[in-house]
């Protein structure tokens, strides 16, 4: 393919029409119209139709422009990462997706010792529905994701489930609402308005099977795929919430709230999820080796 041709394509599309592309590239219609279609020759498909006095893309053209996204993508990342001006510090680029089903305060703790490497690191953060954010690493979008769940084998995914540790779950309350609880933890959960994981979330399942085992039939005020609204709506006194264990002191700390008791039969996991079998990335090794050093070191 000659990439050259692939460029003036992209250019056109981007820029509606091969006037305005000929403005941007210092070419002339009639050059670019020509590089087109022989770009068209070579795929076999035509890439734009008329349309009045415009080009509007075909079917092929359309599939074309999404690969050519991502290669001139590509290409810019290639340059920033590897072209350097002279005694410029060299930056290592990580790109991260965080499923929006883990707690932030998590999320920061595992993502934070890549910003402590000797090498100046530039992190990007999306944070995204689990699925999603898997079709983003298989495309090479996303260096690593950060999940409470493994990819299953079912999904068809070519990636790599490395586990960071896991974390017993606590329930918390504002003081109002705890001093209105009766009886012993778990029993005083009975009848007690409570804030709940979405049902796509990995302890969701755990915790309606615990609620089955101590027959408890807690008041659910709200479902969430958020933890941060969930423990937002907690601090305000709405309802019992959980969070992971390891958080607990933070979560007294950061929100004001009480402990209500706590349970190992709640388990929350944690994975990093790469492309790689064997870690090379090394904002990777860091955040994996903390995680098992320290965060989960119990």
């Amino acid at each position: 393919m000659n990439f050259k041709h692939l460029k003036y394509f992209w250019t056109v599309a981007k820029a509606g029409g091969v006037v305005r592309a000929g403005e941007q590239l210092h070419t002339t219609p009639q050059t670019l119209s020509g590089q087109i279609k022989q770009l068209e020759q070579w795929l076999g498909h035509d890439l734009f139709r008329k349309r009045g006095r415009g080009l509007e893309l075909t079917s092929e053209g359309r599939v074309a422009l999404g690969y050519a996204e991502q290669i001139f993508a590509l290409g810019d990342e290639l340059e920033k990462s590897v072209r350097l001006a002279r005694g410029q510090a060299r930056t290592l680029e990580f790109r991260v997706g965080i499923a929006d089903s883990v707690a932030k305060p998590v999320a920061y703790h595992l993502l934070e010792p890549a910003l402590g490497l000797a090498d100046r690191v530039h992190m990007i953060c999306h944070e995204g529905k689990f699925p999603e954010l898997l079709a983003q690493l298989t495309l090479h979008r996303l260096d690593l994701v950060i999940a409470d769940e493994p990819v299953s084998k079912k999904v068809g995914v070519k990636a790599f489930n490395h586990a960071l540790g896991t974390s017993a779950m606590s329930f918390f309350s504002a003081p109002a609402l705890a001093s209105q609880l009766r009886g012993p933890f778990p029993q005083c959960l009975h009848g007690a308005p409570m804030l709940i994981q979405g049902p796509m979330s990995s302890v969701r399942q755990q915790l309606d099977h615990w609620f089955t085992k101590y027959q408890l039939q807690p008041h659910i005020v709200g479902e969430f795929d958020d933890s941060a609204l969930m423990n937002a709506f907690g601090r305000e006194g709405r309802g019992v919430f959980t969070s992971p264990s390891v958080l607990e002191d933070e979560t007294v700390a950061q929100f004001g709230v009480e402990v209500v008791g706590k349970t190992a039969e709640l388990v929350e996991e944690f994975f990093a999820i790469s492309v790689e079998r064997r870690i090379t990335h090394p904002c990777v090794s860091a955040i994996t080796r903390a995680a098992r050093a320290q965060l989960f070191a119990h």
